[in-house]
């Protein structure tokens, strides 16, 4: 079996690679940093695929990337996917009436509508909303009380 070449890293980038596999916010960042740690420890591509549950294949290309790209190999890139459906200044717009009164989904999409021309579904608003940081509780619809306090409703009750 033939075995790659160790990995040569520099001071910085090694010091780098440790922080993110330390204190890194996504895991696929840190596994990728890991991976290319244990390359430039000397380790086989067998061992470090074993080591991490991946194929030798992933580990292979982790390599390739970083010798190519360096640190801007370890985040995910964009992926494929329809645009954005608002602007920078329609989410400031959002977060200004958002921010000025109580308003529904229902009522934010026909703002949209007349201001902007701009159709989405209330799913997509929701997600649009939720970046921008906004939470919010379902109105909890609760049950009548009976008016006698300890009635059931269970035939041959008393």
């Amino acid at each position: 079996m033939a075995r790659v070449a160790r990995l040569e890293l520099s001071e910085n980038d090694d010091a780098c690679l440790r922080a993110i596999v330390k204190k890194g916010s996504d895991w696929r960042e840190r596994e990728r940093a890991e991976t290319i740690l244990l390359l430039a420890s000397g380790a086989s591509v067998k061992a470090i695929g074993k080591q991490q549950r991946i194929c030798r294949e992933a580990v292979r290309i982790r390599r390739r990337k970083w010798l190519e790209c360096g640190l801007a190999s370890l985040p995910d890139q964009p992926r494929s996917g329809a645009p954005s459906k608002l602007a920078d200044e329609h989410r400031e717009q959002i977060q200004q009436w958002v921010e000025a009164e109580a308003l529904s989904s229902r009522n934010i999409l026909s703002r949209l509508k007349e201001k902007y021309q701009i159709e989405m579904s209330a799913t997509t608003l929701r997600t649009e909303l939720k970046r921008l940081g906004f939470v919010w509780k379902r109105t909890r619809y609760s049950l009548k009380k009976s008016a006698m306090p300890n009635a059931s409703n269970k035939p041959g009750a008393t």
